[in-house]
């Protein structure tokens, strides 16, 4: 039997890199998975890629409005959702000098209101078992020059994952963190050899990581093998922020 059989999965920011390999992942093990985009093309891609039973929403999950509406929907068809992976996120450069209130403020609204919103919203269709998995990064622990927006939002994620284990843990509810170190993506793709040299060479196992070593870990979090891990955060970096 896969192992979420009879389970509902919901990934914010399903449909591309990480978020599509997680997608496929719960897919694969028997999870009737909902996954997001803001792009309708993106969706259909994605769709075609997995196997098993994968439902698409179109939403904006920046926008409260638009949470209130995708979790409508899957109350409606599903009844209940048993995992939640909360993906969708940005990083854009910008040393201390070029951040400006935009920069800051998009950033935010993505990778902290956003969660945030997002699980209040979702929290009545959770059950006792059920598993929040938050997508962080090792930006949260390390000072990367240019990304210290994107580094503060992703550590202001792993402190309300601690909070909300605490208030949620006696609901049944577990959340934990995947903290993602450089992942061969579409962006990572998009960067120069020179670039993407010099970060493989801060990578003790000496390459960068692939969606699916992330999807790996969501899955274990979101299944009931990790029963016992609650408030954690597990690196997935090849080690580059660990020695």
């Amino acid at each position: 039997m896969s192992k979420l059989e009879k389970k509902v999965a919901v990934v914010l920011g399903g449909a591309k890199g990480i978020g599509l390999a997680i997608s496929q992942r719960l897919a694969t093990e028997g999870a009737v998975t909902w996954f997001t985009s803001r792009r309708e093309e993106d969706l259909e891609t994605a769709r075609s890629k997995i196997s098993g039973t994968a439902m698409p929403l179109r939403a904006d999950v920046s926008q409260k409005s638009e949470l209130s509406r995708i979790i409508e929907t899957i109350s409606e068809k599903s009844g209940r959702i048993d995992v939640l992976v909360i993906n969708a996120g940005m990083s854009e450069y910008a040393t201390l000098e070029e951040i400006n209130e935009a920069h800051f403020d998009q950033t935010f609204g993505l990778n902290v209101r956003s969660p945030v919103f997002a699980l209040q919203t979702a929290l009545p269709l959770l059950k006792p078992g059920s598993s929040v998995v938050l997508i962080g990064s090792i930006a949260d622990v390390i000072g990367t020059p240019g990304y210290g927006v994107y580094g503060a939002s992703k550590a202001a994620l792993r402190s309300f994952a601690r909070t909300w284990t605490r208030e949620l843990a006696p609901r049944g509810i577990r959340v934990n963190v995947v903290a993602p170190g450089p992942v061969d993506t579409e962006m990572m793709a998009a960067v120069s050899d020179e670039v993407r040299n010099g970060i493989m060479s801060a990578i003790p196992l000496g390459r960068m990581g692939q969606p699916e070593e992330v999807a790996n870990v969501a899955f274990f979090l979101a299944s009931d093998e990790s029963s016992y891990i609650a408030g954690a955060e597990i690196c997935v970096d090849g080690g580059m922020a660990q020695v």
